[in-house]
């Protein structure tokens, strides 16, 4: 059986080119994924305003918060047990608790239920976009891995664009709820579809990049696979100053998208904007982000990450 699994993984070939299908495949993906998240961009916020009567921007917000947590921790246990169980399974998995999301804020009788709602979507969200991109990565190889992941945020994002607008228009011209949250079921079910029948493994494709590599290399004697769960969370969180600094800017990042996504829908709202236009402003912000990774993202493959981290603060 190890021989079979060593033939296998030397017959796997890395590169875009190469690969192109399944990649293009995950791209697709990932556009379902940034989509699902795009439905609450715009209708949500204000469904707790209008139907629920809160008050409260802390309670309000607290369906960001309960989806930021979730996610977080999503994203810890799909880059743990991505090498372990293999990448489809999570994926999978992760489309399964989005399938929900869409039917709990249809018929929420209480705002309760709608933080649940976000509990499951902020599981579909770490899972499965995390997922997608180590695949991406696994598939194109250490040279491509910026053009990899820009590729990736721009099919995400711009979908989050895409389904903040529609939801607007759609609110606009048949109410807060249901209308707008009925292409979520669309979202899931193609996701988990092309998810199950389509999409392959893509873990042969980091052992093959392992083996590649020169064993007496920096990169391979600090490979982190050879490091314990432990020692890798404390590195890249706080002891080493680079990885550190990284992942302070994701988080100061992520607190602005999460104002952005909470306050701003209530405040246009109530400064007297329609829905539609609320949509559009609330689509303008994602959309912007995604289409800049077409550039960041390949550009990040010649010239760093650094300076670029550095000018988007």
């Amino acid at each position: 059986m190890g021989m079979n699994i060593v033939s296998r993984t030397d017959e796997v070939t890395l590169g875009l080119r190469t690969n192109w299908q399944q990649f293009w495949l995950l791209v697709l993906v990932n556009a379902f994924v940034g989509a699902m998240v795009g439905l609450e961009r715009t209708v949500v916020p204000l469904i707790a305003e209008a139907e629920f009567g809160l008050v409260s921007k802390t309670v309000i917000l607290s369906f960001i918060i309960s989806f930021g947590v979730v996610k977080a921790l999503a994203n810890l246990f799909a880059g743990r047990f991505s090498d372990r169980l293999g990448r489809k399974p999570i994926l999978i998995f992760g489309w399964l608790m989005g399938l929900p999301v869409p039917f709990l804020i249809i018929f929420a009788p209480a705002w309760e239920w709608i933080s649940f709602a976000n509990v499951l979507l902020g599981i579909n969200q770490g899972l499965c976009w995390s997922t997608t991109v180590i695949m991406k990565i696994d598939l194109v190889g250490p040279k491509q891995r910026g053009l990899a992941m820009g590729l990736n945020e721009f099919a995400g994002y711009l979908a989050v664009s895409l389904a903040a607008f529609m939801t607007g228009y759609l609110a606009a011209n048949y109410n807060l709820r249901p209308v707008p949250f009925y292409p979520g079921f669309v979202f899931a079910g193609l996701g988990l579809l092309l998810s199950v029948f389509f999409v392959k493994e893509t873990r042969s494709f980091a052992h093959r990049e392992a083996q590649m590599k020169d064993a007496d290399s920096p990169i391979a004697k600090e490979s982190p696979q050879k490091l314990p769960f432990t020692q890798i969370l404390l590195l890249t969180s706080w002891k080493d100053r680079a990885l550190f600094s990284a992942s302070q800017a994701g988080m100061v990042n992520n607190l602005n998208d999460g104002m952005v996504w909470g306050l701003l829908p209530i405040f246009l709202a109530n400064s007297g904007l329609s829905l539609e236009k609320i949509g559009i402003i609330a689509a303008a912000y994602p959309a912007v982000w995604g289409l800049t990774q077409l550039v960041t993202g390949a550009l990040s493959d010649r010239w760093g990450r650094k300076w670029m981290i550095a000018a988007g603060m």
